[in-house]
């Protein structure tokens, strides 16, 4: 997977969100609000492909989480990215 050309993190009053670039990624009718564990792996994904499993490794690089949960937990993240827009 791949994030898509054209969404970029932005942290707004402390909180994550993505914003997209340009005109033709302008979609008003949601905004996409990421936790801090989200905003890490979309700032560790960035420019590169990754899989949950890529993900799941930085997860448990970077906080105290076993193996099974964060690979569950980097496949939601990336069913969700997908299923927004974001990723491919």
């Amino acid at each position: 997977m791949r994030q898509k050309k054209g969404f970029t993190l932005r942290e707004v009053c402390g909180e994550y969100v993505i914003v997209a670039e340009g005109l033709s990624n302008v979609d008003f009718s949601s905004i996409i609000s990421l936790n801090e564990s989200a905003a890490y792996l979309w700032k560790k994904a960035s420019g590169q492909d990754f899989t949950a499993e890529d993900l799941a490794t930085w997860l448990e690089e970077e906080y105290e989480v076993d193996h099974a949960t964060a690979l569950h937990d980097s496949a939601e993240t990336m069913k969700s990215w997908q299923s927004v827009g974001i990723a491919e």
